[in-house]
């Protein structure tokens, strides 16, 4: 078994920040690849942002100079710091693991998604 737990979403102003944690623990034997996904209301899930074992990032267009993800592999966990928040930001934002388990093999686990809200 494999747990992600998120924390760190709320409610922000236009122009402000937030950072959100996901943190991986279980019968893990080594992570891949992390990343956090969004999915807005009447929208389909999406990328916003991931990284691999070897710290390589990869951003959504969108995001790009305001979003950075970074991960502690000491503590399986990884975050998203988001500057100069938009309105069109506001979504549930879900965090994705992929990696190996001991009972498991390969696997990919989700988080259980933390609201980020950008309103006045």
């Amino acid at each position: 078994q494999v747990q992600l737990v998120e924390s760190g979403g709320g409610l922000v102003q236009p122009g402000g920040s937030l950072r959100v944690s996901c943190a991986a623990s279980g019968s893990i034997i080594s992570i891949n690849a992390m990343g956090w996904y969004r999915q807005a209301p009447g929208k389909e899930r999406e990328l916003v942002a991931d990284i691999t074992s070897s710290g390589s990032t990869h951003y959504a267009d969108s995001v790009k100079g305001r979003f950075t993800i970074s991960r502690d592999n000491a503590k399986n966990t990884v975050y998203l710091q988001m500057n100069s928040l938009k309105p069109e930001d506001t979504a549930v934002y879900y965090c994705n693991v992929k990696g190996t388990g001991t009972y498991r093999g390969r696997f990919s686990s989700w988080g259980q998604g933390t609201q980020v809200t950008v309103s006045s």
